[in-house]
């Protein structure tokens, strides 16, 4: 198997879900070195905190998906996480997953998974700082008050709010919070994306893994496209 490659890309640049996850399992450093020795933009990852304040990368909640010992990430502690089996690969953590994405010179789209403390936001951002990789970070989340506390840490800092779908209050929101969006694929219109643009907001997708719903988004002018497996 190998990567999607697509006729056109306009302006467009791709990001690589949980690492190159179509080839290689999810989150790990195998998906995070494929996608840096490919031609992605960026790599997108998941961040939790651990039960004694630490971070590691993981997307569930448990483990009980790819591990056959289940445990709640964020009730745990980080030293047990990083010895859980996960398909014969471990939990990268933080560190590991943004030296990764410098090593490769790529941009790092890191998921803030859950609500988080501003004490945790800050000991993220001195993690990838003193890694001297912030300004190549792009944060997202579906909690739009760790995003907020980024800004309060990072005032010009790159955001992007998750959401499922694109409602009438959802413009007002992220034109009040100078948040970019970071949308289900599925939502998208032309119109939408235009309205984003022009109120200055730039348009992340996910999770696109088909090629004609690449260049349909590609089409609507959409910033970033989130995939699996497309290059």
């Amino acid at each position: 198997m190998d990567t999607i490659k697509l006729k056109h890309y306009s302006n467009t640049k791709m990001i690589a879900h949980r690492g190159l996850s179509g080839l290689h399992l999810e989150n790990t450093m195998s998906a995070f070195k494929a996608a840096g020795r490919a031609s992605f933009y960026g790599i997108e990852t998941d961040v939790h905190v651990t039960k004694d304040g630490r971070f590691i990368v993981f997307h569930d909640d448990t483990t009980r998906r790819l591990s056959h010992i289940n445990l709640n990430i964020e009730k745990t502690d980080y030293a047990t996480l990083r010895l859980i089996p996960i398909k014969l690969h471990r939990m990268p953590n933080l560190s590991e997953y943004i030296n990764c994405c410098k090593k490769y010179n790529k941009i790092a789209v890191l998921e803030l998974k859950n609500p988080m403390t501003k004490e945790n936001i800050e000991q993220i951002i001195k993690i990838i700082d003193n890694s001297g990789y912030i300004d190549e970070t792009i944060f997202i989340s579906f909690a739009a008050q760790n995003l907020t506390f980024i800004r309060q840490i990072i005032p010009k800092q790159t955001v992007q709010f998750l959401t499922e779908k694109f409602d009438s209050n959802t413009l007002d929101f992220l034109v009040r919070n100078c948040f970019d969006l970071d949308i289900r694929y599925t939502s998208l219109s032309h119109d939408i994306v235009d309205l984003c643009h022009d109120n200055g907001i730039k348009v992340n997708c996910w999770t696109v893994n088909e090629p004609a719903d690449a260049e349909r988004l590609i089409d609507y002018g959409v910033d970033f496209i989130t995939s699996n497996i497309i290059e």
